[in-house]
Protein backbone atom coordinates (compact mmCIF):
# COMPACT_ATOMS: atom_id res chain seq x y z
CA UNK A 1 0.00 0.00 0.00
CA UNK A 2 2.72 2.48 0.78
CA UNK A 3 4.28 1.50 -2.27
CA UNK A 4 1.22 2.32 -4.11
CA UNK A 5 0.93 6.04 -2.20
CA UNK A 6 4.63 6.79 -3.29
CA UNK A 7 3.91 6.64 -6.78
CA UNK A 8 1.26 9.42 -6.55
CA UNK A 9 3.86 11.67 -4.58
CA UNK A 10 5.08 13.73 -7.72
CA UNK A 11 1.04 14.05 -8.50
CA UNK A 12 0.39 15.64 -4.72
CA UNK A 13 3.64 17.68 -5.23
CA UNK A 14 2.63 18.90 -8.50
CA UNK A 15 -1.11 19.57 -7.09
CA UNK A 16 0.32 21.33 -4.11
CA UNK A 17 2.67 23.85 -6.01
CA UNK A 18 0.33 24.90 -8.58
CA UNK A 19 -2.18 25.72 -5.88
CA UNK A 20 0.57 27.70 -3.96
CA UNK A 21 1.54 29.52 -6.98
CA UNK A 22 -2.10 30.43 -7.59
CA UNK A 23 -2.74 31.44 -4.82
CA UNK A 24 0.58 33.35 -4.49
CA UNK A 25 -0.13 35.47 -7.84
CA UNK A 26 -3.90 36.01 -6.97
CA UNK A 27 -2.75 37.88 -3.24
CA UNK A 28 0.45 39.70 -5.34
CA UNK A 29 -2.15 40.95 -7.90
CA UNK A 30 -4.23 42.50 -5.03
CA UNK A 31 -1.88 43.29 -3.20
CA UNK A 32 0.25 45.30 -5.59
CA UNK A 33 -2.04 46.27 -8.37
CA UNK A 34 -2.81 50.00 -8.36
CA UNK A 35 -6.18 51.13 -7.06
CA UNK A 36 -7.02 54.17 -8.65
CA UNK A 37 -10.65 53.91 -9.91
CA UNK A 38 -12.62 56.62 -11.59
CA UNK A 39 -15.81 57.26 -13.24
CA UNK A 40 -13.87 56.49 -16.67
CA UNK A 41 -12.66 52.63 -15.49
CA UNK A 42 -15.78 52.43 -13.90
CA UNK A 43 -17.98 52.57 -16.43
CA UNK A 44 -19.59 49.80 -18.71
CA UNK A 45 -17.83 49.17 -22.19
CA UNK A 46 -18.75 46.96 -24.87
CA UNK A 47 -16.83 45.81 -27.60
CA UNK A 48 -15.07 48.85 -28.20
CA UNK A 49 -18.13 51.00 -27.84
CA UNK A 50 -20.15 52.81 -24.98
CA UNK A 51 -23.03 50.81 -24.14
CA UNK A 52 -25.97 52.67 -25.75
CA UNK A 53 -28.97 50.62 -24.74
CA UNK A 54 -30.26 48.27 -22.48
CA UNK A 55 -28.69 44.89 -22.38
CA UNK A 56 -31.95 43.28 -22.49
CA UNK A 57 -32.89 44.20 -25.77
CA UNK A 58 -33.46 41.86 -27.91
CA UNK A 59 -30.62 40.55 -30.83
CA UNK A 60 -31.95 39.45 -34.55
CA UNK A 61 -32.54 36.16 -35.28
CA UNK A 62 -29.54 36.08 -37.88
CA UNK A 63 -27.34 36.60 -34.93
CA UNK A 64 -28.38 33.29 -33.60
CA UNK A 65 -28.44 31.61 -37.08
CA UNK A 66 -25.16 32.26 -37.65
CA UNK A 67 -24.06 31.00 -34.78
CA UNK A 68 -25.47 27.82 -34.74
CA UNK A 69 -24.00 27.28 -38.29
CA UNK A 70 -20.67 28.28 -36.75
CA UNK A 71 -21.23 25.45 -34.21
CA UNK A 72 -22.74 23.07 -36.86
CA UNK A 73 -19.30 23.18 -39.13
CA UNK A 74 -17.33 23.40 -36.41
CA UNK A 75 -18.03 20.28 -35.33
CA UNK A 76 -17.72 18.80 -38.62
CA UNK A 77 -14.22 19.69 -38.34
CA UNK A 78 -13.51 18.43 -34.72
CA UNK A 79 -15.24 15.26 -35.91
CA UNK A 80 -13.58 15.13 -39.37
CA UNK A 81 -9.42 15.24 -38.02
CA UNK A 82 -9.35 12.06 -35.89
CA UNK A 83 -11.53 10.23 -38.28
CA UNK A 84 -9.35 11.06 -40.90
CA UNK A 85 -6.25 10.36 -38.55
CA UNK A 86 -7.54 6.53 -37.06
CA UNK A 87 -8.97 5.49 -40.52
CA UNK A 88 -5.40 4.15 -42.17
CA UNK A 89 -5.16 2.37 -38.99
CA UNK A 90 -8.31 0.59 -39.25
CA UNK A 91 -8.36 -2.72 -40.86
CA UNK A 92 -9.84 -2.69 -44.41
CA UNK A 93 -13.59 -4.05 -44.38
CA UNK A 94 -13.68 -1.51 -40.73
CA UNK A 95 -12.22 1.60 -42.60
CA UNK A 96 -14.57 1.08 -45.53
CA UNK A 97 -17.82 1.10 -43.12
CA UNK A 98 -16.06 4.16 -41.12
CA UNK A 99 -15.54 5.71 -44.65
CA UNK A 100 -19.27 5.64 -46.00
CA UNK A 101 -20.24 6.70 -42.43
CA UNK A 102 -18.40 9.95 -43.22
CA UNK A 103 -19.11 10.68 -46.23
CA UNK A 104 -22.97 10.09 -45.09
CA UNK A 105 -22.43 12.72 -42.35
CA UNK A 106 -21.07 14.63 -44.39
CA UNK A 107 -23.62 14.54 -46.93
CA UNK A 108 -26.49 15.55 -44.13
CA UNK A 109 -24.41 18.52 -43.28
CA UNK A 110 -23.77 20.13 -46.61
CA UNK A 111 -27.46 19.42 -47.52
CA UNK A 112 -28.23 21.23 -44.35
CA UNK A 113 -25.74 23.98 -45.89
CA UNK A 114 -27.65 24.30 -49.23
CA UNK A 115 -30.62 24.18 -47.59
CA UNK A 116 -29.49 27.44 -45.25
CA UNK A 117 -27.98 29.18 -48.28
CA UNK A 118 -30.91 28.96 -50.53
CA UNK A 119 -32.67 30.06 -47.83
CA UNK A 120 -30.35 33.43 -46.85
CA UNK A 121 -29.10 32.85 -44.04
CA UNK A 122 -26.42 33.54 -44.16
CA UNK A 123 -27.03 36.98 -46.63
CA UNK A 124 -26.80 39.92 -44.18
CA UNK A 125 -28.46 43.46 -45.24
Amino acid sequence: MEAFLLQYLPIVIFFGIAAALGVAFVLAAAILAPKSPDPEKLSTYECGFNAFDDARMKFDVRFYLVSILFIIFDLEVAFLFPWAVTLMKLPPETAQFAFWSMMTFLGVLTVGFIYEWKKGALEWE
